[in-house]
């Protein structure tokens, strides 16, 4: 299934990152706001992960219970339950820390705000606009493909075909 949008309790912040690092519109709620999740995750058509089995209880909106610790497992139970895809160019593609689409900024607008050594060596940067927080190609995209390729889960290109992501740059 494509094109997944995600509410995402407080108990799983690292699973938000790792769902926005992938690409995935996700809602992240840091209080226990149980009518809003709800109200939310149904009027957006959102899938709710939580570790919670409440939430089960509530018609017109799926859940998720996730039954593990560690975010790469939660990861794993989420890409099997659900059948996640990645399209083509979906990863680094949203704030991990806002959940923002990002945008392309020129590498000198960005001179002062990251280190010398990554201005020095990278040529790409991203920007988001709502916490103007800066992104470039780093290790974070080494660790998020290198999952990915262990688990069996890769880009999909614009045919539909899988992308080989190895030897790819990274996106810090």
């Amino acid at each position: 299934m494509q094109n997944k949008k995600f509410i995402i309790t407080r108990e799983l912040g690292k699973l938000a990152k790792w769902l926005r690092i992938l690409g995935y519109d996700s809602v992240y709620y840091r209080e226990k706001d149980v009518p809003g999740i709800v109200i939310q995750a149904m009027r957006e058509k959102r899938v709710l992960l939580t570790r919670s089995a409440e939430f089960t209880k509530y018609k017109g909106m799926k859940a998720v219970v996730i039954k593990h610790d560690l975010a790469e497992e939660q990861l794993e139970q989420v890409t099997e339950e659900l059948g996640l895809a990645l399209p083509e160019g979906a990863i680094f593609h949203i704030c991990v820390e806002c959940n923002t689409p990002l945008e392309g900024i020129e590498k000198e607008q960005v001179k002062e705000r990251v280190p010398e050594y990554v201005f020095k060596t990278q040529e790409e940067f991203k920007r988001c606009p709502k916490c103007d927080k800066i992104f470039w190609k780093g290790t974070h995209w080494d660790m998020a493909t290198g999952w990915l390729h262990q688990h069996g889960i890769e880009e999909k290109g614009a045919n539909g075909t899988k992308k080989n992501n190895k030897n790819e740059d990274t996106l810090q």
